[in-house]
């Protein structure tokens, strides 16, 4: 179990995320909050273009996960090189992350992450893969 963080999204020049990915792979994963330690369980894509892992702001806020505010905002670029409509990386947190009987800490890039065009399925995280 890896539990050490990373933390090179600040400083980072940019950051990529897919936005036509060949197929879709989703999972189930549970999150837990550092802070209460309540629990919540997320649907989530594996993304093979991302460079990170990302998080809605809105289901960030919605689901109480406290925020931390980078020092300096981080630009998020799709795959194609063209800007990500939701803006800038502003946000990151902490949780730890459960899947089928194995946890590690992660640290999650926050921004507007729109649907992407080629789905009609809902998701408020995506990894890099």
């Amino acid at each position: 179990m890896n539990c050490g963080l990373k933390d090179n999204t600040e400083g980072a020049r940019e950051v990529r995320r897919t936005l036509r990915p060949l197929r879709e792979v989703w999972m189930k994963v549970g999150l837990e909050k550092l802070d209460t330690h309540e629990g919540v369980t997320v649907k989530a894509l594996l993304d093979s273009g991302a460079t990170r892992i990302f998080m809605d702001k809105d289901f960030a806020e919605e689901q109480g996960f406290k925020l931390v505010k980078l020092e300096k905002p981080v630009e998020v670029k799709n795959v194609d090189g063209t800007d990500n409509n939701g803006g800038k990386i502003e946000y990151k947190i902490e949780c730890n992350m459960y899947f089928e009987g194995h946890v590690e800490r992660i640290r999650v890039d926050v921004c507007k992450c729109y649907k992407p065009l080629f789905s009609t399925k809902s998701f408020s995280l995506f990894f890099s893969f």
